[in-house]
């Protein structure tokens, strides 16, 4: 097991997209079993009707991140913007422990912000009003009421109106918000944050408090896998070929 940390995001694993599924299957054969940790950040699944769901695609998640914790690799997750109903019960059957929505990590003595990065996109009003109430007890526990078929007709009918508001809205409306990334490294007295939830990949330098910091953002797994590799001597945010 090498000294080194891996982190990745918005995987949206689906049944309609077995290439995704294989490449991150490889990964977590491959590569995850050299990391000391592997961080999840958020929208591993497209979306997510419950820790009781035990869809065949879901049960192999579970299976190989399992697995690959019983190899020494530490794995933890945060809940993203689809998969935020995602709990203790499947995170135990995965090997993985879930994290606060915002945390603070020791990264090989540097001081790291991590989160899936939708509390930091604020113009989007209409998403932040709907994050709100779906975070709400009372909203989770009706929507946990109800039979499993039911929920799934619910996550797929939202996975449209989803894609069609967005496709609606500007870039700059679904990005961050400058000042909101300020405020939280000022807030977790941090000079390095990474996150995903954009889709944008790149190493942003930014100052905070009068000294230079960085944002990093985590790509998508559409097109290909993006993982970012950090060891005390490096920080490189890749691309995996759906090959792999």
């Amino acid at each position: 097991m090498s000294n080194i940390t891996y982190f990745i995001a918005d995987l949206h694993l689906a049944e309609d997209r077995p290439d995704i599924t294989a490449c991150f299957l490889s990964f977590l054969k491959k590569d995850a079993p050299n990391a000391e940790t592997l961080y999840i950040l958020g929208d591993l699944f497209e979306y997510w009707i419950g820790d009781d769901d035990n869809a065949p695609l879901v049960t192999q998640i579970a299976q190989s991140l399992k697995a690959l914790s019983e190899t020494g690799t530490t794995i933890y997750f945060i809940q993203g913007n689809r998969d935020f109903l995602l709990g203790k019960r499947y995170a135990k059957r995965c090997g993985m422990t879930l994290l606060p929505d915002i945390t603070t990590i020791d990264l090989y003595g540097e001081k790291a912000v991590i989160m899936h990065g939708d509390t930091l996109c604020t113009r989007d009003v209409e998403y932040q009003a709907f994050r709100k109430k779906s975070r709400s007890w009372w909203w989770q526990a009706i929507i946990k009421s109800l039979p499993l078929f039911v929920r799934r007709n619910i996550a797929q009918n939202y996975r449209k109106k989803s894609a069609l508001s967005t496709s609606m809205k500007s870039q700059d409306i679904m990005d961050v918000t400058p000042i909101e990334v300020i405020n939280c490294l000022k807030r977790y007295q941090s000079q390095l944050l990474i996150h995903g939830h954009t889709h944008r990949p790149a190493t942003h330098e930014i100052t905070v408090n009068g000294k230079p910091a960085k944002r990093i953002v985590l790509g998508d797994w559409y097109e290909q896998g993006s993982i970012l590799y950090v060891s005390p001597d490096n920080i490189t945010l890749e691309n995996l070929p759906f090959s792999c």
